[in-house]
């Protein structure tokens, strides 16, 4: 099935630990590209956060944010750091000696001091455990959000599949009509000399012409890639790249085929096709 790299997913959730919200937003990018917004308390986590994004998307320029917001009511039970509060004191002491102080410190100054006071371990665990609980939901829906919009995407590239299939079944109906105009304007020339050309010759040399202006092979080749694109987007594995190489041969064909045409309605018929082959293009830009 196809998918889009466009999407945008968001999930919030709370409890004791506080209240975290994932935001996952997802634009077009040639490449996987993904980049981790998070608060200090989940740093550790990015990697493991990062290596289920790249095995649940292929493409695209995904960007995460987990933002924090601690309890108000001050959160779960706080530990001091014995070894920390220790170092701290010995390095009072030492300064009360070299400056002949006998100062005080008070309890709140030694608990401000970074490492000395801090959460216990089993808060941050729970944290943790509930953002990689919040940042999977958001993935299932950004996942959705993709698989939708690639439905979509789907539908427009049948749709245009269809136009084109149209157009190359009007211009081979039209070829047998283009072939014996074609045949009557030589002849209609050739009598208006005054020497009659020799018939064999004549016959060689017009069908040197038509060979030449033949488009029966680009009609063959614009089918056969029509009929590739309609079995990449109804297959299950990521279709961006080889959707747009075969855009590039639909284009190719369609500018030959506009390039040999001498019939008026021939041509009309290969400029609606280059047409449609942009749009299609253009869409397929955002498909994974």
């Amino acid at each position: 099935m196809i998918a889009s790299m466009t999407g945008f997913a968001r999930a919030e959730t709370s409890g004791p630990f506080g209240t975290l919200v994932c935001e996952l937003r997802s634009v077009n990018h040639r490449f996987l590209e993904v980049g981790f917004r998070l608060p200090e308390e989940l740093r550790a986590a990015e990697g493991e956060l990062r290596a289920r994004l790249t095995r649940a998307l292929r493409r695209g320029k995904v960007d995460c944010s987990i933002s924090y917001r601690r309890p108000q009511e001050g959160g779960g039970a706080l530990e001091i750091d014995s070894a920390a509060l220790t170092r701290l004191l010995g390095a009072v002491q030492t300064v009360n000696r070299a400056t002949a102080a006998a100062g005080t410190v008070s309890p709140l100054e030694l608990l401000r001091w970074p490492g000395v006071l801090r959460e216990d371990s089993t808060s941050g665990e729970v944290l943790l455990k509930a953002a990689q609980e919040l940042f999977g939901r958001a993935l299932e829906e950004l996942c959705a959000a993709r698989a939708r919009e690639g439905e979509r995407l789907r539908d427009l590239l049948e749709q245009r599949c269809g136009t084109l299939e149209a157009l190359v079944a009007n211009v081979r109906v039209r070829l047998p009509e283009v072939h014996a105009r074609l045949r009557t304007r030589l002849n209609e020339r050739l009598a208006e000399l005054s020497a009659g050309p020799d018939p064999e010759r004549l016959e060689q040399e017009i069908a040197i012409l038509l060979q030449r202006l033949d488009v029966d092979e680009e009609l063959e080749r614009l089918a056969g890639h029509i009929a590739e694109v309609r079995r990449v987007i109804a297959g299950q594995e990521p279709a961006g790249r080889r959707l747009d190489f075969l855009m590039q041969e639909l284009n190719r064909e369609a500018n030959t085929l506009s390039s040999k045409s001498q019939d008026l309605e021939t041509t009309r018929s290969a400029v609606d096709m280059k047409v449609a082959i942009e749009q299609m293009r253009e869409q397929v830009q955002n498909a994974e």
